[in-house]
Parts: structure tokens; C-alpha cells; sequence
């Protein structure tokens, strides 16, 4: 991948989705912080649904730690692992209270000693709750970075993260995060993906392989259509 066709797609990408933003519902970093951490293996859409009511019961660190457990397991039943992750949302508050203050702490390093924050989650809170620049590579990242030549397919979410922000200038790395992020999700699905009207069709050896049966499909219809009108 060159430096003028990462261009390219960075400016298609820009320019179908100008607007990308993170969708998980949120009005601090503490809140943000938990719903990254509850949507791992499940869609910001049910995280949504389930912390609508989860942030009006759970405003501060001290409210996840004054329920049962099993409380907490109930009240996000709805999301998958919901008995690992209610048990990390009260270690984690707990460590925010006991070492942070009750606050969440900015910095990358920080974030990733708190319990069931990874580097992915670290990378949405500092950059959408701190305004510091950062590329975090879910599925809809990757997958997109694969299929458009930025990464390799073999190579790991780390090294993804690593090649993407070589690749793109550091002041558009969070930008560059959500419109991948939309991209991937709304238009280079997983299943499905819009390939037969992608911009970016043209830079995406994956689209051309899957377009490759429908071009074939045409040429014999109309192979036939000219034997049958010639007969």
C-alpha cells in the first residue's frame, strides 16, 4: 500500500461518511469506558438499548460495587458474556476508586491495567473521551483494512493497528477510526458486502474476486441471448 491510494481511500471513505462518529450513547468517560467494555462480541445497537437504563440506575463507580452481583448480571442480561463482563465492571470500579479516585484515568497505559480493558477499548476512550489521536481496530477495522490491501490477511489486530497508523497522518486517526468503523459496518459488510456499487471497488482485490461470477454470470447471458436471436 502506497501513501496516494491510501489517499484515495481515505479521501472515498471521507467523503461517503463525513459525519462517522462513535455510536455508543454516552455523556462521560466513565460511561464510555463501560459501554466499550460491554460491547465486545456484541453491536453498539443492544449496548445502546441495555445502558438507556443502565446509566440512570449506575452513575458513579460506587453504584456498580452498593448492588449484588447478581444484580448487576440481571439488569445486562441482554449482552453477551454479561456474567464475565458484570464481574469486570466491578473490578474495574473498584481499581478506579481505590487508585484513580474515582476517575478514569487518560492515559493508554492506564486504561489498559484497568479489568476487561484491552488495547482496543483503551484506544476509543483516550480518543473520544481525551481527544487523543488513535486508531482502534474492531472487526469492521479490520476487516476493512484486509480487504482494501492496507493489511495483510494474516496479519494480527496489533499489526493492523501498527500498519494503519503508518499509513494514515496522525491528526486524522480518530476520524479514520469511525469512518472505517461505518464503512465496514454500512457498506463492506462481513456477509454481503456493496461491492457492485463500491467507489472503492477499483483498489479492492477482494470486490473484484467477488464481482468476478457476476461478470462471468453476464457474459454467458448474453452469449446466449445472441445465439438465440441469431437462431
Amino acid at each position: 500500500m502506497n501513501a496516494k491510494r491510501m489517499r484515495h481511500i481515505l479521501d472515498t471513505i471521507a467523503g461517503m461518511f463525513p459525519d462517522a462518529h462513535c455510536e455508543l450513547v454516552h455523556d462521560n468517560p466513565f460511561e464510555l469506558t463501560i459501554a466499550v467494555l460491554l460491547s465486545a462480541q456484541c453491536t453498539d445497537a443492544t449496548v445502546n438499548k441495555v445502558t438507556a437504563d443502565l446509566f440512570r440506575k449506575y452513575r458513579k463507580p460506587e453504584d456498580y460495587l452498593a448492588v449484588p452481583p447478581e444484580e448487576l448480571e440481571q439488569d445486562i442480561r441482554r449482552i453477551g458474556l454479561y456474567r464475565n463482563k458484570a464481574a469486570n465492571i466491578r473490578k474495574l470500579c473498584r481499581m478506579l476508586l481505590d487508585k484513580y479516585g474515582g476517575e478514569v484515568p487518560s492515559s493508554h497505559e492506564a486504561l489498559t491495567e484497568l479489568p476487561g480493558v484491552g488495547r482496543k477499548t483503551a484506544n476509543v476512550v483516550v480518543s473520544n473521551a481525551f481527544g487523543v489521536p488513535a486508531i482502534a481496530v474492531d472487526t469492521h477495522v479490520e476487516r476493512v483494512a484486509k480487504r482494501l490491501a492496507a493489511a495483510k490477511p494474516d496479519d494480527s489486530v496489533l499489526e493492523v493497528e501498527k500498519k494503519l497508523m503508518k499509513l494514515v497522518p496522525r491528526e486524522e486517526w480518530t476520524d479514520t477510526h469511525h469512518r472505517l468503523i461505518f464503512f465496514g459496518r454500512y457498506h463492506c459488510k462481513a456477509q454481503n458486502p456493496r461491492c457492485e456499487i463500491c467507489p472503492l471497488l477499483d483498489v479492492c482485490l477482494e470486490g473484484k474476486r467477488r464481482m468476478k461470477p457476476t461478470r462471468v454470470r453476464k457474459s454467458i447471458t448474453k452469449s446466449i441471448v445472441k445465439r438465440s436471436e441469431k437462431g
